[in-house]
């Protein structure tokens, strides 16, 4: 049976990853409330239904894409229930063809593993390489559903502190994408 512990306002007692520290020490300085649950690790999309279920909201899906060269870098957050089509999103934004970040640079850039993908990441990205984008259904949720960085914690937000106060701390302007 897949554990998942009671609703927590509070931030882990020890960090697992820098990454997860950095998120709720700046949760902290924003002031930005928070809900999150403990759980075993949750890689897929449908291991995150129970998450949503006990903190009453809809998981994000974050992915890491890149172009060909590896030279230019996307952070896309769309909603749990849509496929990833590379087609669509380039011609959405009008560029040759995305892919899938290779994991090397997923763990050195945005320091997480795969499964545990966020927007938190974006504090890591001190060169401002990553363009984050999002899509227009998660703009418009309520709540933002989310990995703390790791793939043990999850988290809920108002989606409006993460579009509005974290990413501008984190000063990555999002490009908000209708698909």
């Amino acid at each position: 049976m897949f554990y998942i512990s009671e609703v927590k306002n509070t931030a882990p007692a020890e960090f697992k990853t820098k990454l997860q520290e950095m998120a709720y020490a700046t949760l902290q300085k924003l002031e930005i409330p928070f809900e999150r649950v403990d759980t075993d690790d949750a890689i897929s999309m449908e291991d995150c239904v129970l998450i949503n279920e006990k903190l009453n909201m809809q998981m994000v899906k974050t992915l890491f894409l890149c172009n060909r060269q590896h030279t230019d870098f996307y952070l896309w957050v769309t909603t749990a229930d849509k496929p990833f089509r590379a087609k669509e999103l380039s011609a959405a934004l009008n560029l040759p063809r995305l892919s899938f970040a290779p994991v090397e640079l997923l763990e050195r850039m945005l320091g997480t593993k795969v499964g545990a993908a966020t927007i938190f990441s974006v504090m890591l990205d001190t060169s401002y390489a990553v363009q984050v984008l999002l899509d227009k259904d998660v703009v418009s949720a309520e709540y933002y559903g989310c990995s703390d960085g790791t793939t043990k914690s999850y988290m809920k937000n108002k989606t409006e502190y993460i579009t509005n106060n974290f990413l501008q701390f984190a000063k990555h302007e999002p490009i908000i994408i209708e698909i």
